[in-house]
């Protein structure tokens, strides 16, 4: 069969939705300023869809900052892959600090989260390894696990006793084969908002030998009494073997790091093909991470703010009777069961009545009965938003409850 034929035929499990969907359910475009208001198809909104957890994005000195470092170094410099040609005194300080603030011996700065955790996973394992995971982590993790030639088990999401089981298997294979196990978790689940069971997996470590990694993407900068993390929230970040972070949240920029002993930062050096094999991360975005770090350190009132956002509203929307799930983390997941016509409706009736923009996902991220509306609460909303947004909720949850929405696909051009 021809390939491009066979695409004709298999749009893929979200494609489905493009004839649709483009450019309002799916690929919506948020204009202007990074902010809680923006712009959506021309009219403002309340936006709740942004990573920007503790507003660094349009922070004064984050934009200052940003400025000057691409004025004066443009966004080319260094030239080259870091092993060749683009290591410099400002990645190597960022990695200092990083590992100081993550208290581990040493740090690694990533030019990509999702290609960093990939590559990550390849190199640490070999086919003599075994891998265990929760069944509900990243697609960068499971990218990196397609590349394992090795045995990997999962167990359901935060099933300890099914991770335990999954330990005592591997266990057994690596006896014989000679092989390490590496057990995968994330701090803070990126849709569903609740945290993975580090103490818990921790724990497992008195009975089994094994390394822990663990993806705190949404955990860095919000979780722990200084933001160290997920890890620093359940007082286990000595346990964590090998931590890694993004940018994309908290840090609101591209990149991320990785950070362990000093012996496995240095063999992650010498063997993470998505970074020998790519150019350098941009000064200007190497200072510019050097410059959240420290507002991060410097600045607990921003976390402070972010959470008082979070926990007034995933407390108003409780009580208004919605369904926020799990979660134990900003990250507020609000489930609706229904058709995908209906709740297309309730979409629109939300972004274009109640001018309340939030991310939605369907399946098969969620199961095929349930639509979630994703809310990321930031510092720099305000509890006049949090107000707002509860009441529109309650209408919106009214009229569910009433069947007001009609089984129909909504016209996003009316």
């Amino acid at each position: 069969m021809d390939i491009f034929e066979k695409i004709r035929s298999n749009r893929g499990a979200l494609g489905q939705y493009s004839d649709v969907a483009d450019g309002y359910f799916t690929f919506p475009r948020l204009e202007g300023e990074i902010a809680p208001r923006m712009k959506f198809r021309g009219k403002e909104v309340l936006t709740w869809s942004l990573n920007n957890y503790l507003g660094l994005a349009n922070n004064p000195e984050v934009r200052k900052a940003d400025a000057e470092y691409a004025a004066q170094f443009g966004l080319a410099y260094p030239m080259g892959a870091r092993m060749m040609s683009g290591q410099t005194t400002s990645h190597e300080k960022f990695e200092r600090m990083a590992a100081e603030f993550e208290m581990k011996e040493a740090a690694y700065l990533l030019n990509y989260g999702y290609q960093g955790m990939v590559s990550i996973i390849d190199a640490l394992v070999d086919r003599h390894d075994v891998i265990v995971y929760d069944s509900e982590s990243h697609a960068c993790i499971m990218d990196g696990l397609r590349l394992h030639f090795g045995k990997r088990f999962v167990f359901p999401h935060n099933d300890i006793a099914s991770c335990e089981k999954q330990l005592q298997r591997a266990t057994k294979l690596t006896e014989e084969s000679g092989g390490g196990i590496l057990v995968i978790t994330e701090g803070v689940f990126g849709m569903a908002g609740d945290l993975g069971k580090l103490d818990q997996i921790a724990r497992l470590k008195e009975k089994y030998n094994f390394r822990f990694l663990v993806d705190d993407a949404h955990g860095f900068g919000t979780m722990g009494a200084n933001g160290r993390g997920t890890g620093e929230h359940f007082g286990v970040q000595d346990q964590i073997d090998v931590y890694f972070a993004t940018f994309a949240k908290s840090m609101a920029g591209i990149g991320g790091f990785v950070a362990s002993t000093s012996e496995v930062i240095n063999y992650l050096k010498y063997n993470l093909r998505s970074q020998i094999y790519a150019k350098s991360l941009p000064m200007a975005m190497t200072l510019g991470a050097i410059k959240r770090l420290e507002l991060i350190r410097s600045h607990p009132e921003y976390r402070e703010k972010l959470w008082a956002i979070v926990n007034a509203l995933q407390k108003g929307l409780r009580e208004a009777g919605l369904d926020l799930g799990r979660t134990e983390s900003p990250v507020t997941p609000v489930f609706i069961k229904g058709g995908i016509n209906q709740v297309t409706q309730l979409i629109y009736d939300l972004r274009e009545n109640f001018n309340i923009f939030c991310s939605v996902v369907i399946y098969p991220v969620v199961p095929r009965d349930v639509v979630m509306l994703r809310l990321i609460p930031t510092a720099v909303h305000t509890m006049e938003d949090v107000e707002y947004t509860v009441n529109a909720f309650r209408e919106i949850k009214r009229k569910i409850d009433n069947n007001e929405y009609p089984d129909e696909l909504a016209d996003f051009n009316r």
